[in-house]
């Protein structure tokens, strides 16, 4: 994969159906995409045509299928078709829709696979960029036998593992070792149901558009003639004259012997396509469903906002000349022992300060805080942030000795590391907009070592100290 570049269509590709749950028609066109775009749905069928990106952020419901929310509308189902892309190793596509819902079609992704072969996938200038898992993640909800695990490996490679507790749908496990194998081994796997779900998915306004063309439907007990009146009548669909025999009720031949886990599998690798980069990782997932995969997604990209975290960690030599020491800190801040709590300021431009913070253990706090188990209190982290902050705030007047900064608003405060006796804070504060009327908007940033420990935006005030109000 060294090397590998994005990938978009050749040309449009056109698709028409009813949606599964709705039941109403839509025509999905899927569109060339630049390079990072992603994956973004289009509802051409609404006013403005506002679109909706596939991302975690964005799906607000998973029951019996994926949907998407943004910009005030919605998409539904629209796992089959992220899979299709995913699996065809296509990173950027626009998706125009004229409808609520993505087509059902057959219930598999093979017809979206078909019709994007056709059209061709062509590579873009950009890299892919992939995200390796590089240390076990682990999610489960024990009561209902669901478990995941995501390991590292140099590939893309998704086990699944069903049991339904049925004689007809007995445990089955389905395997992709190799992406390139979607194509044949997973996309033309076609969603399933049990006969006697479907009274309850229709009271809750579910699969108004089903039909014995578009699922498997699976029938593991006796349903008396009274029921299945009910159930056609409740569709909308002739009676059946004959009664039902354990298996499959439309007595077609199954295109896997184990089906429904490769279909379970096609969902899974749509529902994680949210995540939003490529993975190289090995997916085991036992008993997966929509909700959980949305869990599982969440839980990877958390860790690929760790890993980026770190990676943005600045390093500064902090043995280097200080642009300012101690005694000129103490020239600018008008904050004396024990509450001054900056050491040097290393870096300071237009827009931005860099200042350290030594931890010792005599800092006076320490003694409360705690006598066996010394933490640095989060508000002293906050107050040698926000004087790291004031020092380039004051350095926008002539007299920064003849004025003072006072806190106004503190937001978005995150702490995220325990700072403690021997560690070495450093704050790094950037202008969120520039200095007006003496008010300073800043983004702060503290570390020690490659870890980032507290973060938070704050909105400070310059003011001219008179002799009738004390300095800070």
């Amino acid at each position: 994969m060294a090397g590998e570049k994005q990938k978009t269509l050749k040309s449009p590709v056109s698709i028409s159906g009813i949606g599964l749950h709705t039941g109403m028609p839509a025509t999905v066109v899927i569109k060339t995409a630049p390079a990072n775009h992603g994956y973004i749905f289009k509802r051409v069928d609404v006013e403005g045509t506002p679109t909706i990106r596939s991302i975690i952020d964005n799906v607000s419901e998973t029951a019996r299928g994926t949907t998407l929310g943004e910009n005030g509308v919605t998409v539904n189902t629209v796992e089959h078709l992220l899979s299709a892309l995913y699996g065809l190793g296509i990173d950027n596509a626009l998706i125009e829709i004229d409808g609520p819902e993505v087509p059902i079609l057959d219930g598999s992704a093979g017809q979206i696979v078909e019709a994007i072969d056709k059209a061709g996938i062509m590579e873009q200038n950009e890299a892919r960029v992939f995200f390796e898992i590089k240390q076990p993640i682990t999610f489960s909800v024990p009561e209902k036998g669901i478990e995941y695990l995501v390991i590292p490996d140099n590939s893309y490679n998704v086990t699944v593992l069903i049991d339904y507790n049925s004689t007809i749908l007995v445990n089955q496990f389905a395997s992709l070792e190799n992406i390139e194998n979607y194509r044949t081994e997973i996309s033309t796997s076609r969603t399933f149901v049990f006969l006697h779900e479907l009274e309850l998915l229709a009271k809750n306004g579910l699969i108004k558009g089903g039909d014995l063309d578009n699922a498997l439907v699976i029938v593991d007990r006796h349903l008396p003639k009274e029921e299945l009146d009910y159930l056609a009548d409740l569709f909308q669909k002739p009676h059946l004259d004959f009664e039902p025999k354990k298996g499959i009720l439309n007595n077609t031949e199954l295109r896997h012997s184990n089906e429904p886990a490769r279909h379970k599998l096609l969902d899974l690798i749509g529902d994680l396509s949210l995540i939003g980069l490529p993975i190289k990782g090995k997916i085991i997932a036992t008993r997966p469903g929509h909700k959980t995969n949305i869990e599982l997604a969440r839980l990877i990209q958390q860790q690929i906002k760790k890993e980026k975290a770190k990676n943005q960690v600045p390093t500064y030599d902090i043995y280097a000349k200080p642009l300012l020491d101690i005694n000129e800190i103490r020239k600018r801040l008008p904050h004396r022992y024990p509450f001054l709590l900056v050491d040097k300021i290393l870096e300071m431009k237009d827009t931005y300060v860099v200042g350290l913070k030594n931890v010792t253990v005599n800092e006076g706090f320490f003694v409360g805080h705690f006598p066996d188990e010394p933490v640095m209190p989060g508000v002293l982290q906050i107050e040698a942030m926000a004087q790291t902050g004031g020092i380039m705030a004051l350095s926008s007047v002539p007299d920064p000795q003849n004025y003072a900064t006072l806190f106004m608003k503190i937001d978005n405060v995150r702490f995220r590391n325990k700072v403690i006796p021997g560690d070495t804070l450093i704050f790094r504060l950037d202008l969120l907009s520039p200095i007006r009327r003496g008010l300073c908007h800043m983004r702060g940033v503290a570390t020690v070592g490659n870890k980032i420990v507290m973060e938070a935006e704050m909105l400070a005030q310059i003011i001219k100290v008179t002799d009738d109000k004390p300095k800070k």
